[in-house]
């Protein structure tokens, strides 16, 4: 058998004994047959900490962390790991107690509960829905696609592969829901961290664990102010986007959401920090690496290292751990646009006995039909991993501005903060596409302060229609 052979065997192998063992672990999970939009979208509040954890793991971990952190070749990098326990940690200690002391199915109804707007509810369901219509889900099927075309070089385009994924990721969202998708997700994490830790051993092998000759700049954690990530950002619009992205954003938080009950959520949760200390060994380090052994190659370069280091064998099943990521990223993404849609737009405003878990899955299919459709427009990105972080502000730090009026603020008026969502976008699509006088994360906080400040002045204006609970509360 020629080593191409061996490859694909071992990638079919091991990716259909996750699809069995998934199956076989949904097939006999406890249902709750008396809420179809709490067992779909939350499998029923059933996972215990182990799926959490590995859920939160493999859908931030995607192809476009690893190939785009491993792209930007540098030590910086690391800031955005070790940044994320700042935002589980708020996730643990200030969103999860709310989020179930209201009984929240997504984390824009929080918004609904304290400030008794559902309008406010669907403006922010809307940004979500947008945000990862167009920006998340494609990034994450052009560069899934792009790193196995880097990889494996198959007589395949990158538009074939995107499709692969999209179809093969709709299935287990449309028919395990978020139950199927968060046990996959831990199955094949556990294949990803080692699999990922046998590139970086291999990798430190072929360089004979010297790191000379590699400029400073690659190596430091002090990034200087024309760097990826200058040192003052951690300060700024880093933080911030952490805390988003942990602690408000759907796809994390809904992880979270479908616990047994907030200890068990927290539970994973701090076993997702403790693993994002880890994760720069597989996220960072290889890219260093692959400078040293080829130069400055950008967002190839890990696809390039591993087929290099990584026997066939090996390579095949870490094939397989990378499609299972890509499919995790976008599977979740796939099944929190349709519980957003199908919770806090289609029941309350079109149809409140619609079939909750049928509407989602047509919502899922839109997405996908969407989604690829945009793939080509990511192929001209210079930097996989700064063009995400840049789109995903459009939308991030509107929606953290209104969190966290909605939760800190006394009398904040619901229509204020409604304005204020509008302001906060158009404020940095100003700052991304028309004039950009400062580093993106810095403009960030900016976008964020000042729809924070348009708020709080609206609600003073128009004065307190706080029909809910105390936002100290």
């Amino acid at each position: 058998m020629d080593s191409n052979a061996v490859q694909i065997f071992v990638f079919l192998a091991l990716t259909a004994a996750v699809a069995v063992a998934t199956w076989w672990k949904v097939r006999h999970a406890r249902r709750d047959t008396t809420d179809a939009a709490h067992e779909f979208f939350l499998a029923g509040g059933t996972l215990s900490w182990p799926f959490i954890a590995g859920s939160l793991l493999l859908t931030n971990i995607s192809a476009e962390q690893i190939v785009g952190m491993n792209g930007a070749q540098n030590m910086l990098q690391v800031w955005w790991e070790f940044g994320a326990a700042a935002g589980l940690l708020v996730l643990a200690h200030v969103l999860v107690p709310m989020y179930y002391k209201y009984k929240c199915t997504t984390t824009a109804e929080l918004l609904e509960k304290r400030l008794g707007d559902p309008a406010l509810r669907r403006a922010v369901s809307l940004l979500f829905l947008l945000g990862y219509m167009f920006i998340l889900l494609p990034m994450v099927l052009y560069t899934g696609a792009r790193f196995m075309q880097s990889m494996f070089q198959p007589d395949l385009s990158i538009m074939t592969i995107s499709v692969l994924f999209a179809l093969v990721g709709l299935a287990y969202a449309a028919l395990g829901g978020l139950r199927g998708v968060a046990i996959s997700d831990t199955y094949m994490g556990v294949v990803l961290l080692v699999m990922g830790g046998l590139v970086t051993f291999f990798a430190l092998q072929a360089i004979g664990w010297d790191f000379s000759g590699i400029p400073a700049e690659r190596l430091t954690l002090w990034g200087a102010p024309d760097s990826d990530i200058p040192l003052s950002t951690l300060f700024t619009g880093m933080v911030f986007a952490h805390i988003f992205y942990w602690g408000t954003n759907m796809v994390i938080a809904q992880r979270a959401l479908a616990a047994r009950n907030i200890r068990e959520a927290q539970k994973g949760i701090y076993a997702a920090v403790l693993f994002k200390f880890l994760t720069p060994f597989i996220v960072v380090l290889p890219g260093i690496i692959a400078f040293k052994l080829y130069g400055d190659v950008d967002d190839v370069a890990y696809g390039r290292l591993v087929a290099d280091v990584l026997p066939p064998w090996l390579s095949g099943a870490f094939a397989a751990a990378i499609a299972g990521a890509v499919l995790s990223s976008y599977n979740a993404g796939l099944n929190s646009a349709a519980a957003l849609y199908t919770v806090d737009l289609h029941l309350p405003m079109i149809n409140p006995k619609a079939d909750a878990r049928r509407l989602g899955q047509i919502v899922q299919v839109v997405f996908l039909l969407v989604s690829l459709a945009l793939v080509p427009l990511y192929a001209q990105a210079k930097s996989i991993i700064a063009t995400l972080q840049q789109l995903n502000g459009l939308y991030s730090m509107p929606v953290l501005a209104a969190f966290i009026v909605a939760i800190f603020v006394r009398g904040a008026n619901a229509r204020a903060l409604r304005w204020a969502l509008v302001f906060g976008v158009a404020l940095y699509a100003v700052f991304t596409f028309v004039w950009t006088p400062l580093h993106y994360l810095h403009l960030m906080a900016i976008t964020l302060v000042a729809t924070i400040a348009f708020a709080v002045i609206g609600s003073r204006l128009l004065g307190s229609r706080n029909v809910a609970a105390s936002p100290a509360g």
